[in-house]
C-alpha cells in the first residue's frame, strides 16, 4: 500500500463546494422572496399598494425585483462555486442586494426610480411586518448572512488545507511469481560455484587387482602407501 498526494488545481483559491452551501441556499430563497412576494403578497392580503397580483411599476422592479435577483445570483454563485474568489464574488453581491433593499426606498425619490408604495394595512402591527418582510428586515438579513458567508470563506481553515492536499491509496500490483522467481534465480547462478567433496568417480569404483597382486598383501599395502604420498 502506498500513499500518494493528488495536487489540487487553483492553489489557496480552491475550497470544498460545501463551504458557502448553506448560506447560498438561503440567499436564493431569501432574493427569491424578495423579487417575487410584490406580485404574489395581493394573493393574500399582504401588499404594498397596488394591491394587485402580477403588476408591474417602476419602483418595484428597481426597488424588490433587481436586488431580489442579485442576491439570489450572489446566493446561487456561493452554493456551486468552488473557486474562493468566485464565491467571495457571489457574498457580496448578496451583501449588496441586501444593502440595496434597506436604504433603496430612501434614496428612491433623489434618483427617481419609482415609489414602492404604501403598506396596505389596517392595523399598526400590520405595516410593521410588511415593512420588515418586504424590505428592512429581509435587507439586514440578507446582508448578515451574506457577511457570514463572506467571512467563512475568507478564512483557510484547517480542514481546507487537508481537503486540498489529500491522499489517495494506491495498491501496488504484485509482479508475476515465475517473472520474480527467475529475476531472483539468475544472479543466484551466476555468482554459484560448486566444489565438490568427497571421492571422485573414478576413485569411487573398485580397482581390478590382477592375479599377481591378490597374494601380495604387504607389497599390495606398500604401493598404496606409496600412491598415496
Amino acid at each position: 500500500m502506498t500513499n500518494t498526494r493528488v495536487p489540487t488545481r487553483g492553489g489557496r483559491l480552491h475550497m470544498r463546494r460545501s463551504r458557502g452551501a448553506a448560506s447560498g441556499l438561503l440567499l436564493i430563497l431569501l432574493g427569491a422572496w424578495g423579487a417575487l412576494i410584490p406580485f404574489i403578497g395581493p394573493l393574500f392580503n399582504f401588499a404594498f399598494s397596488p394591491d394587485r397580483a402580477w403588476t408591474w411599476t417602476t419602483g418595484r422592479g428597481w426597488l424588490e425585483v433587481l436586488p431580489g435577483a442579485v442576491t439570489a445570483l450572489g446566493g446561487l454563485m456561493l452554493l456551486v462555486s468552488r473557486n474562493r474568489a468566485t464565491a467571495m464574488f457571489g457574498g457580496w453581491l448578496a451583501v449588496a442586494g441586501g444593502a440595496w433593499f434597506v436604504i433603496g426606498r430612501a434614496l428612491a425619490g433623489p434618483l427617481g426610480i419609482g415609489d414602492a408604495g404604501a403598506p396596505v394595512a389596517a392595523t399598526e402591527a400590520k405595516r410593521v411586518a410588511l415593512e420588515l418582510t418586504y424590505f428592512y428586515g429581509l435587507g439586514a438579513l440578507i446582508v448578515l448572512l451574506g457577511g457570514a458567508a463572506l467571512g467563512r470563506i475568507s478564512v483557510r481553515s484547517v480542514r481546507d488545507v487537508e481537503w486540498a492536499d489529500r491522499t489517495t491509496t494506491t495498491v501496488a500490483e504484485p509482479a508475476p511469481a515465475a517473472a520474480v522467481s527467475a529475476d531472483r534465480s539468475e544472479p543466484a547462478m551466476a555468482d554459484q560455484h560448486t566444489e565438490v567433496i568427497g571421492p571422485t568417480a573414478d576413485s569411487a569404483q573398485p580397482r581390478r587387482r590382477s592375479w599377481r597382486n591378490m597374494f601380495r598383501s604387504n607389497g599390495g599395502h606398500r604401493g598404496q602407501r606409496l600412491a598415496h604420498r
